[in-house]
């Protein structure tokens, strides 16, 4: 399938459960255990001035932010006892204690200067006391759901102890009109599917878009030369630049370095594929592997000092890893199927892949010696993982059979818990997650 053999995902980890006391200091620790999500309140945040109907938006998006990780669960405003009417309320820890609630955010908003601006606390409910110090984010008025993200990703830190993952974006395969004759454009979306953008139009086949580190430019394969060609885009005007090639050859699969000074890709040649490295100032490209095999997928590690690939040297579709700078090559999948889609976790420890075995897909995470390997999803068609931000999440593609049947995308938590589709974006595949937006 052409998706599978081109496309280079992103990376996901095995994620332990979740564990969080009833009563003591206020933590979701992830360990090995699965319980109950943490439940919390949140109070409407009050409008302070000029808010108007933004204050309550901007409630809901923090909600669904958090609710929507499966870590946390919003007690329904209706059994709410003390009433916030001002954000300067004192807090009756034993009406928040009676209703069970473990976590307590509270916060206001109003415009100023032409800007929203929000303010919140956390309480931690049964000790007592405020969590952290209170923040207050601004933002323009067009930006406000980023500004939800914000307050939602401070929260999720200051719980779990881990970055957030919300005020990020996605790259994706916008996908329309049937199968036999399927229309594609790069898009743009919130990382909950929110304010979709295009970045090219649908005149030509795009395949697996990449962000760059700094989420500044994408890479991705175009057919626009009737042949596959990579491209760099600019995300800001969306402006795009063919990469240089080798006459007679055809390149695919991209993928930045850590640093974003180079470029990891495939290159065909008289029907031979090899993955090569060339920087993004230009200059001649340097061949990593030799092999009369296909060696497609790769990506580095987030030190940038191996890179994982898929490759049939072995006779199957499987899974390698090497130097950098090429080298012989170390085998690390040897489960029954095939491997392909290869991406390193963002903290290091894992790779995610997409494995096809007895007529179905899979996606799934291994250590990056291929021990501890399990699969996450399982369906007609899983494809494609893309990380979260903090490797705490993973997107993918599932594609539906049959001749009515398209790509929609999906997450999963690593725990393999919690798979929701993203609605809203209509026909879509090969998602790329961003980094954390600055």
């Amino acid at each position: 399938m052409l998706r599978f053999a081109l496309a280079a995902v992103a990376a996901l980890m095995i994620g332990p459960g979740i564990a969080a006391a009833q009563q003591g200091p206020l933590h979701i620790e992830i360990d090995d255990g699965v319980i109950e999500p943490m439940p919390y309140a949140m109070p409407t945040f009050a409008d302070e001035g000029g808010a108007g109907s933004m204050a309550a938006q901007i409630s809901q998006v923090i909600n669904a932010d958090l609710s929507g990780t499966g870590l946390f669960r919003q007690i329904p405003e209706s059994a709410y006892i003390q009433k916030f009417t001002s954000f300067d309320l004192p807090v009756s820890y034993s009406d928040w204690q009676a209703i069970n609630a473990q976590a307590l955010i509270t916060g206001a908003v109003s415009t100023q200067g032409g800007k929203i601006v929000v303010k919140f606390r956390l309480f931690d409910v049964y000790a007592g006391s405020q969590l952290g110090d209170g923040q207050q984010l601004a933002a323009s008025p067009q930006s406000w759901r980023r500004l939800a993200h914000k307050v939602a990703d401070v929260i999720y830190s200051r719980i779990t102890g881990e970055s957030g993952y919300f005020d990020s974006r996605v790259v994706f395969v916008s996908e329309s009109g049937p199968k036999d004759k399927r229309q594609k454009r790069l898009a743009l979306m919130d990382y909950d599917g929110a304010n979709v953008s295009y970045l090219t139009d649908s005149s030509t086949i795009v395949l697996a878009p990449r962000f760059s580190p700094d989420g500044s430019k994408v890479l991705y394969t175009t057919f626009e030369t009737g042949f596959p060609r990579i491209k760099m885009l600019n995300v800001g005007n969306a402006a795009g630049t063919l990469l240089p090639e080798m006459p007679g050859t055809m390149t695919f699969a991209p993928r930045f370095s850590p640093d974003g000074n180079s470029i990891v890709y495939s290159l065909e040649q008289n029907g031979n594929t090899d993955l090569y490295k060339m920087s993004v100032s230009g200059g001649d490209p340097v061949r990593l592997t030799n092999s009369p095999a296909i060696e497609t997928a790769p990506s580095y590690s987030p030190d940038g000092s191996r890179i994982v690939f898929e490759s049939d040297r072995s006779g199957t579709q499987q899974l390698y890893i090497m130097p950098a700078g090429g080298g012989e090559p170390t085998r690390i999948s040897y489960g029954d199927g095939r491997y392909g889609t290869p991406v390193w976790s963002p903290r290091g420890d894992m790779i995610a892949f997409t494995k096809q075995a007895g007529g179905r897909f899979f996606i799934g995470v291994m250590r990056t010696d291929g021990s501890e390997e399990r699969l996450l999803t399982a369906s007609f068609l899983d494809e494609g993982p893309t990380w979260s931000p903090n490797g705490r999440v993973i997107m993918f593609t599932r594609e539906s059979p049959g001749a009515a049947g398209g790509a929609k995308l999906f997450t999963v938590d690593i725990s393999g818990r919690n798979l929701k589709a993203i609605e809203g974006v209509g026909g879509a595949s090969d998602p790329a997650w961003s980094p954390l937006l600055p």
